[in-house]
Parts: C-alpha cells; sequence; structure tokens
C-alpha cells in the first residue's frame, strides 16, 4: 500500500511546496527518497522547487538534499537539472560531508577480526560520491558497514530489529553506484563469545551466507 500512500500524499503536498518551510520540504523529500515510491513526475517537481529555494537551505538540510539528487540520478536517470551542475552540487557534497566520522569501539573491533582473517581494507573509506563505509575494499567495490543500535527499530508485533529507512537508503543507493555492501549488526557481533566465532562468522559474512 506505500506506493499509493505516497501517491496520495503526493497529490496534497507537492501543489504546495511554496508554502514549506525548508526543514519541511529537505524532510518531505528525504522520507520520499527513502521510500522508493515517488514518480519521476514527483521527482522532477521536488527538484525544481530545491533549484528556487537553494539559498534557504541550511548545512543539515543541504545533506538530505545532496542525498535525494543521488536518489535521482540513481533510480530516475532520465531527469536532467541545475542542481546538478555546478555550484549546486558542490555546495551539496559539502554539507553531505561536513561531519567527520568518529568510529565506535565496535567497529574496531569488527575491522581487527577482519585484518585476522586476511580481508585488508581501508578503514573509514570515504567514497567518490562522498560516502563513509566503515571498512572497504574499494577496487572491488566491496563495503562493510558495522550497525550500531541507531541503524535499528524495533517491529511491535514480533519485537525483532529490523533496519530503518536511513539505513535501507543508504544500502540501496551504494548498490545502485554498484557497490556490494555487507552489513554487521551490533546485536550478532555482540553474541559472539569468542575470537574463532567472530572470524567464522565473518568467513561467512563475506562469503554470503
Amino acid at each position: 500500500k506505500a506506493p499509493e500512500l505516497f501517491d496520495a500524499i503526493a497529490s496534497h503536498a507537492l501543489p504546495r511546496l511554496g508554502e514549506f518551510k525548508s526543514q519541511d520540504l529537505a524532510s518531505t523529500a528525504f522520507a520520499f527518497a527513502c521510500s522508493a515510491c515517488a514518480t519521476s513526475d514527483h521527482v522532477a517537481v521536488l527538484l525544481e522547487e530545491f533549484v528556487e529555494r537553494f539559498d534557504c537551505f541550511n548545512e543539515a538540510e543541504l545533506s538530505q538534499l545532496y542525498q535525494f539528487l543521488l536518489y535521482a540520478r540513481i533510480e530516475h536517470r532520465q531527469l536532467r537539472g541545475p542542481l546538478g551542475e555546478p555550484p549546486f552540487e558542490e555546495g551539496l557534497r559539502q554539507a553531505f560531508t561536513s561531519t567527520s566520522p568518529r568510529p565506535s569501539q565496535l567497529q574496531r573491533s569488527v575491522s581487527a577480526a577482519l585484518s585476522e582473517i586476511g580481508w585488508t581494507h581501508d578503514f573509514e573509506y570515504v567514497t567518490e560520491e562522498g560516502f563513509s563505509l566503515d571498512m572497504a575494499r574499494p577496487r572491488s567495490k566491496h563495503g562493510i558497514e558495522v550497525d550500531g543500535p541507531s541503524h535499528y527499530l524495533e517491529d511491535t508485533q514480533t519485537g525483532q530489529l529490523v533496519e530503518n529507512g536511513g539505513t535501507l537508503f543508504k544500502t540501496r543507493l551504494l548498490e545502485g553506484l554498484g557497490w556490494t555492501v555487507t552489513r554487521v549488526p551490533f546485536h550478532e557481533w555482540n553474541g559472539l563469545k569468542s575470537a574463532d566465532e567472530r572470524r567464522r562468522y565473518l568467513e561467512e559474512k563475506l562469503a554470503g551466507r
């Protein structure tokens, strides 16, 4: 039912974008992109509004718009517009990459175990598009993301942890850019009791099992 829901939202919201505050506009676009339900017509309308109001957005909003631009480029390839040209894209990318990564102990633990099994990698690798990957082999475009609690929501019916929209969206964009993304959930990693278990776990993950 998601496409029907977003189509109904779009029919009411898009004609009134001029009334939206910049934060509301950026959040709406990001939600449409995360849902993968926006049509090319929806995306075109939003892109046009962004160009007209480009100077109104703060850094956090520009970061969201950059991800929306990448989404439009990957999943709506036929669309073209000035937002993807200098100086627009340069400003968007700078906002997206303005925060320096702060590796967690969990990430360092996974990185060390990867080195133990011979999976050499770059730590906190930043892609050409500005995405930060916890560990990566750039030449083969294989990245590993170590997901802490902030990457998950709890399913109210089953009680299970499920990846949130932002995490799924990042994976989708990276895969659209040709990357293979392997995810290491914190609750799986923390349940491993020994170094041998952690090594076997990573070997199976990397083998796609």
